[in-house]
């Protein structure tokens, strides 16, 4: 495992599932976590996780959609630790399944403001931080599978997924020659209360969505994390601005 020594991370949408699993593994590979989520709730309990594990931890609520929040979630992990050498921008929502004319434009701006606005916020915030440090930082955007393939009923979230890794792209070409690195992982579905939500809306959802992943099996919230942690660590210095598929297979073929 990479060593993350004293290295400050801060992660968006951390009080659950994938954001999670990527804070309590950089936690264990030494790093001091700032936890950022809208759920107070689940956000705490993430720190306490990794404080009872013996790491460092402190929550911050932020809504990924206000870029004030996101500047002050960054202000506080400088304010709290010092510095911030990695960013991953995890925090998302899941969309209503309806097809694109039965979707309505309350959601379509819901959508576009979370889940692509939180990214371009958060990285605006981050990448200011981070070009004031001589070590430049890491940054990992969490796009979807949805982000490089069509999501039948889901245009709002396939659309800002693929926007996500437009701006990964272009702020990692920004800022290459600042040793800043950035890049985007596009998980399939994945254990999560978002996934959940999904499968519930009928009894045969979830064999629907299984059949569609060559492996058998979902991702588990760990397998995304331990990805994650590659691309931030200090021996990936190489891989920027790429979109790297976690699907089981589903784009192989």
């Amino acid at each position: 495992m990479s060593s993350f020594e004293k290295q400050v991370v801060l992660i968006t949408g951390a009080g659950s599932g994938i954001g999670r699993a990527t804070a309590l593994a950089f936690a264990q590979a030494g790093g001091q976590l700032v936890v950022s989520d809208v759920n107070e709730a689940g956000g705490q309990q993430t720190v306490d996780m990794i404080r009872q594990a013996g790491g460092e931890a402190a929550y911050i609520t932020c809504n990924v959609a206000d870029p004030e929040q996101q500047s002050a979630a960054v202000s506080f992990a400088v304010g709290t630790f010092g510095k911030l050498d990695v960013a991953v921008n995890n925090a998302g929502i899941g969309g209503r399944f309806a097809r694109l004319i039965d979707q309505s434009i309350a959601d379509w701006e819901h959508m576009m403001a979370v889940n692509l606005g939180g990214v371009f916020y958060g990285m605006q915030a981050q990448i200011r931080q981070m070009l004031h440090q001589p070590s430049g930082g890491r940054i990992v955007n969490v796009s979807s599978i949805a982000g490089v393939k069509g999501m039948p009923m889901g245009a709002p979230y396939s659309a800002a997924k693929h926007g996500v890794i437009g701006l990964t792209k272009t702020a990692a070409l920004e800022y290459v020659k600042k040793s800043i690195r950035v890049n985007a992982i596009c998980p399939v579905y994945t254990h999560s209360a978002m996934v959940q939500e999904l499968m519930d809306t009928s009894p045969e959802m979830e064999e629907r969505m299984r059949r569609v992943i060559p492996i058998g099996r979902f991702g588990q919230p760990e397998e995304i994390a331990q990805a994650i942690l590659w691309l931030c660590s200090p021996e990936n210095d190489f891989c920027t601005g790429q979109a790297i598929q976690l699907d089981g297979g589903m784009t192989a073929g």
